[in-house]
């Protein structure tokens, strides 16, 4: 997890360490030491508390583990960005347990007082018209793909292909390059548009 509080990386380090199943394998005060922390530790999760202040958050969305967003903001810009989750920075113990299990199982988790707000983003956005295919996937590329649109996390990959977590991560940031996306959803949309894959 993630803050430049040390009292909300204590009060989160408590919260979720206090969950049966799960595990803290690590805590950071910035973007930078998170996406250190990500590579070393392979966490399944990574809760990132968001201050205002904070420009370099989105940097941390594009490696490939699933970003719970703790934020002040509008949840939108998150979402765009590839964040799994995003709560409130005062969401109750409950909520912030919930999104993390959601996002460690592959779904997206937004808070109730967020709803209304992106889907009336979602009328007011124009349609995006596809991403023209840029340099072409590697036939392993295509197979990540294939997994990331059966919704695997990277351990399951790294399993089935019998390839490195880290090999895993560098696939798939390799893929958001290639097809110009910023989350999975997007990366395996796009993959579909281009015949890449077929759901």
């Amino acid at each position: 997890m993630a803050s430049p509080s040390p009292v909300v990386r204590s009060g989160l380090q408590t919260l979720l360490g206090g969950v049966a199943d799960f595990t803290v394998v690590g805590t950071t005060a910035t973007a930078s030491g998170a996406v250190e922390r990500i590579a070393d530790l392979e966490p399944d999760v990574v809760v990132y508390d968001v201050e205002a202040s904070d420009r370099e958050w989105p940097g941390v969305l594009g490696l490939g583990v699933p970003v719970v967003v703790l934020t002040d903001g509008p949840a939108g810009p998150a979402l765009r960005a590839g964040a799994r989750a995003v709560l409130p920075r005062v969401a109750h113990d409950a909520e912030i347990a919930g999104a993390v299990r959601a996002a460690r199982d592959g779904l997206v988790a937004l808070h109730p007082d967020a709803l209304g707000a992106v889907l009336e983003g979602l009328g007011e956005a124009s349609p995006r018209a596809p991403s023209a295919p840029g340099q072409p996937l590697t036939p392993r590329e295509v197979e990540v793909l294939g997994m990331l649109a059966e919704g695997l996390g990277n351990k399951i990959i790294a399993s089935r292909l019998g390839i490195s977590d880290h090999t895993v991560k560098f696939h798939i940031s390799s893929i958001f390059g290639k097809l110009n996306a910023t989350s999975r959803t997007e990366a395996v949309t796009l993959g579909v548009r281009q015949g890449l894959i077929l759901l």
